[in-house]
């Protein structure tokens, strides 16, 4: 029986490369628009895609037996994304510590039985998307934010890219088969080179900074960006689910792209606020 050609075939990476790329395109074109054009337009977009997330998230725990505090959750995202844009770090931090004050109050009333449990599921998801989300935020507020928000995606783009390249053309050597079986060696050493090439190429041009910051954040990114990926499996097998949900053609959820974005993000700021001025 032959195949039917006009059925969309995963590729050796286990992704519908045509869709995931034209959704690519779409969310980087979407992205810088909102940079150039303005920037408040950046946070909505940040702000949208992450309650998204929260949603997923909040989903998914409750696969897994725990109740998410949503309402809180969802507030305090918006409350710390818009905080760290009007007033930095310390605004972020403060909101956060509110935001998980309310999801405690917030489960009271439902008694003690799965009270640890279902507390614990909500400042997990508060910690994970919307506080490392507001790095993204604070990387844009400088004069020169476009350049450096640009800089960050361009590292963890290349992480990605690399990694596929490599992985697709030499992976032989599984790096945590238990976790996640298509990530190899190869692959890895592959994001290695894609983040590096990327990152001093970035830090150069975009941000006039020095080439050897550009190689530590994309030998940073690297390692960042691959944790956050795996630590992201690990979510998804202990819950028994392959996605967060089937948002993204050829991407899964929204979770599923923001993995390394958000593992990567804090660490892209803090190098850039110290050594790029």
């Amino acid at each position: 029986m032959g195949l039917d050609q006009s059925t969309p075939t995963p590729s050796r990476a286990g992704r519908n490369l045509p869709a995931a790329i034209a959704v690519g395109v779409g969310l980087g074109a979407a992205i810088i628009g909102s940079l150039y054009w303005q920037k408040w337009l950046f946070i909505v977009l940040v702000v949208a895609v992450v309650l998204v997330a929260v949603d997923e998230v909040g989903k998914a725990l409750k696969v897994g037996g725990a109740s998410v505090a949503q309402v809180p959750v969802l507030a305090g995202a918006v409350a710390m994304l818009a905080g760290a844009y009007l007033g930095g770090p310390l605004v972020l931090l403060t909101a956060m510590a509110v935001t998980i004050l309310a999801t405690i109050f917030w489960r009271m009333p439902g008694g003690a039985q799965g009270f640890v449990r279902d507390t614990s599921a909500s400042v997990f998801l508060v910690g994970y998307v919307p506080m490392l989300a507001g790095f993204a935020v604070l990387l844009v507020r400088p004069d020169d934010g476009p350049e450096r928000v640009i800089t960050f995606f361009l590292v963890v783009i290349a992480s990605d890219v690399g990694g596929y390249a490599a992985g697709v053309l030499f992976g032989k050597h599984p790096m945590a088969p238990t976790i996640s079986p298509k990530k190899s060696w190869e692959g890895f050493a592959g994001s290695t080179l894609g983040c590096v090439i990327a990152g001093t190429l970035s830090v150069t041009i975009l941000l006039n900074g020095d080439w050897w910051v550009g190689v530590l954040i994309g030998l940073i990114a690297v390692g960042t960006a691959t944790l956050g990926d795996l630590g992201e499996s690990m979510i998804k097998r202990d819950l028994g689910i392959k996605d967060m949900s089937n948002l993204l053609p050829g991407h899964g959820g929204i979770m599923d792209r923001l993995d390394s974005l958000l593992a990567t993000v804090p660490v892209v700021w803090l190098v850039l606020h110290l050594l790029v001025k």
